[in-house]
């Protein structure tokens, strides 16, 4: 199976950010979303976590950076900065700021990365237009 990223849903367009979300990819022993971010350079997701247990993300990532700069802080206040090129692993409990323009594909939990994504969702829609 491939497909082209512009035919991957998007289910995020908002404040810089695009989130295309594929689920039910099905890899290895359950069932995984295969997504692809656009991310402007000063989004940071914090504010959309607030509410989530330890207002932090609650699914765990897999992924490549394409291009571009993030900085992960995790619950425990400890920070890594991935960059293109890199190969990562997020474990639950961060939050992302971009610190450059970047193209990230994360292979995730779906259904925990769904609860993230619509908890997000749900804080964009009570921002004013």
């Amino acid at each position: 199976m491939h497909l082209p990223k512009t035919d991957l849903p998007i289910k995020m367009n908002a404040l810089g950010a695009t989130a295309r979300h594929l689920p039910n990819f099905g890899i290895g022993s359950g069932p995984l979303a295969a997504e692809y971010f656009t991310l402007a350079a000063g989004v940071d997701i914090a504010p959309l976590l607030q509410g989530l247990p330890d207002d932090a993300c609650q699914a765990e990532h897999w992924g490549y950076m394409l291009n571009g700069k993030v900085v992960v802080t995790y619950t425990d206040d400890s920070q890594e900065f991935c960059s293109g090129g890199d190969v990562f692993y997020w474990p639950a409990g961060h939050s992302v700021r971009v610190e450059e323009d970047a193209d990230v594909i994360l292979f995730s939990a779906q259904h925990e990365h769904l609860q993230v994504m619509n908890h997000m969702l749900e804080k964009l829609a009570t921002i004013p237009a």
